[in-house]
């Protein structure tokens, strides 16, 4: 099982792989800028060289590189459509130069508008983005999202169409509190083999290669994108069991992006996923 958590690039590139390795992770995200800044920052070559050294020597595989927040390719506002068309280039870009085998993308925001119109804008927006860039190894992956205003992404079918229909390396990663705020109850087994019938029915787990493993502070169904501990929100203990040992998801790399209240809360949500594992293949338990 590949496991890791989102680490920070704060005062370096390489303190992100750094901080994995020393919790044991198997896997790893990062920003490859700041999130919520349209300007990003240069990348050193000298650093992205150790980087790309010390991923190989800790064997850490594999890597994603979760987009700014501010890129909403879904939207129809000229001014917020250039911008984001641009910063979404400039993610293609470092995640390529990273060497980053994928790209998490947010679908965007509807902002009240005609969804249709705005899935259609999602998808010639990611074309646009890529114009020209060999994107090589690297794979787009679309999230899906608690539904929260105008949001796209809650629905799977719509998470499938802007998987399969843009001309480009696409796949889709999917957040288990995201996916529990939409309505699946995968606090039990039963609920979790719901969830996994349906993702097959629409998106195809072939085409789901990461799981953004986040327990929810939301209710069930409230479409609130509210990130807990593993085992400590609405998913719990016996959800989270039942996801990782699903036959369907035991060969998915987990990613973590649960909270830090306190110093050694990422070792402790590790802990728990890994205690929750069992070593043998199988349907939900």
């Amino acid at each position: 099982m590949r496991l890791g958590v989102h680490t920070s690039i704060a005062g370096s590139l390489t303190h992100s792989v750094e901080s994995a390795n020393e919790l044991g992770c198997t896997s790893f995200q990062i920003f490859s800028a700041n999130p919520r800044n349209w300007r990003p920052s240069r990348i050193d070559p000298a650093q992205l060289r150790e980087f790309q050294r010390l991923r190989e020597v800790h064997d850490l595989y594999p890597l994603a590189i979760h987009c700014n927040y501010l890129i909403n390719l879904a939207s129809g506002d000229p001014r917020v459509r250039t911008g984001s068309i641009t910063a979404f280039r400039g993610e293609l870009e470092r995640g390529i130069a990273i060497g980053a085998e994928y790209l998490v993308l947010h679908p965007g925001s509807a902002r009240g508008g005609d969804r249709k119109v705005a899935v259609q804008n999602v998808i010639d927006g990611l074309e646009e983005s890529a114009r020209g860039l060999p994107l090589g190894h690297l794979t787009i992956l679309i999230e899906n999202t608690a539904g929260q205003g105008s949001c796209l992404g809650c629905d799977l079918q719509e998470v499938a169409e802007l998987v399969r229909r843009p001309n480009l390396p696409m796949a889709c990663c999917l957040d288990t509190a995201h996916s529990f705020a939409a309505g699946f109850d995968l606090s039990t087994p039963q609920g979790v083999q719901t969830w996994t019938v349906a993702v097959e029915a629409t998106i195809g787990w072939d085409s789901v290669p990461l799981i953004h493993a986040n327990d929810s502070r939301a209710p069930l169904g409230s479409r609130r994108d509210r990130h807990e501990h593993i085992g400590k929100g609405g998913i719990g203990r016996a959800g989270f069991r039942a996801l990782v040992n699903h036959e369907r998801l035991r060969d998915k790399a987990f990613i973590l992006e649960t909270p830090i209240d306190e110093d050694g809360d990422d070792h402790r949500n590790l802990q728990v996923i890994r205690k929750l594992r069992t070593k043998h293949a199988g349907k939900a338990i």
